[in-house]
């Protein structure tokens, strides 16, 4: 089904764009998950200032008609439209050039030596090798992508993002 969930997600990203556009959206992610018995259509929103509901409530609207006419997805889903939030996590080549330089919060597979399963400072880079951050004092560290289970935006001055990752274990 992985497969099979890449396409939906592309062609509902591809389905959504223009409104999204049209709106003053950025579409941030698009995931198609099933969790427990029901199936999710999530769209993620982004915009200069922050999102509103009003914004979720723009887009969910104007996408509804449109993906019930294409088809896209052959089994009941549930459709949610929100903001990526802060602790937002960077999954795209897009999402990590857009936020070079701004603290960020990795969560490793493996603890790495003397640093734990949780790494958190400034992103340099994000490339083939890797993702490169430098920790607060530190020296810039580079975790290889097989090493990397999630990367996440943190807010420096709330420690809100760092109990969302957590609970996402």
């Amino acid at each position: 089904m992985a497969n099979k969930t890449g396409a939906v997600v592309k062609q509902a990203e591809a389905l959504a764009a223009p409104y999204a556009a049209a709106l003053g959206l950025t579409l941030w992610d698009v995931q198609f998950v099933k969790e427990g018995a029901e199936w999710y259509l999530r769209y993620f929103i982004d915009k200069p200032g922050g999102v509103t509901i009003d914004d979720c409530e723009a887009l969910s609207r104007a996408i509804d008609d449109p993906l019930d006419q294409a088809d896209l997805i052959d089994r009941s889903y549930l459709l949610e439209v929100s903001s990526p939030g802060l602790c937002r996590e960077l999954t795209r080549p897009e999402h990590f050039a857009a936020m070079r330089g701004r603290p960020v919060t990795l969560r490793l597979y493996r603890a790495a030596e003397g640093l734990g399963k949780t790494v958190t400072g400034t992103l340099l880079a994000k490339d083939e090798t890797g993702v490169t951050v430098q920790p607060q004092g530190g020296e810039p560290l580079c975790f290889a992508p097989a090493d990397v289970a999630a990367v996440h935006l943190a807010d420096d001055l709330d420690d809100d993002c760092f109990t969302c990752i957590e609970e996402e274990n």
